[in-house]
């Protein structure tokens, strides 16, 4: 069992909980939150995601990924414009946070440097959603 910010993935019975409450989700919904969920606070690209959610080297179409992520965010409850479970990173992929980022109001993903105080993080860090807010 894998534990992220109150998201609860059982593996070998593909069950997903939220807060305690089950979420019932399709197979490429599952097998997306286990692939991001299991490599949590670490970008996951999207070739990578294709390669292991959808077990093909090449992408049928651009928006394959952000349906199903849409899809599964709604069933979350994660904020699409300011998400604080799943964020896409631009140029990079996506990212199950470890705990809920801290936004600028720009919509900046600020971060803590060394001695703690919020900084905002780099360019690349800037999520999609935020972009177009």
């Amino acid at each position: 069992m894998m534990s992220v910010q109150g998201v609860d993935v059982d593996a070998t019975t593909r069950r997903v909980w939220r807060d305690g409450v089950e979420i019932r989700m399709s197979n490429k919904e599952f097998d997306l939150v286990n692939a991001l969920i299991g490599r949590a606070g670490e970008v996951v690209t999207r070739e990578e995601l294709m390669r292991d959610v959808w077990k093909t080297t090449f992408w049928t179409s651009a928006k394959t990924i952000d349906v199903h992520l849409g899809w599964v965010r709604r069933k979350l409850g994660d904020d699409t414009r300011r998400p604080t479970l799943i964020t896409t990173i631009r140029g990079r992929g996506l990212r199950f946070e470890v705990r809920p980022p801290v936004y600028s109001a720009t919509g900046r993903i600020l971060s803590r440097d060394q001695a703690g105080d919020l900084v905002v993080a780099p360019s690349g860090d800037l999520p999609r959603e935020a972009r177009s807010a």
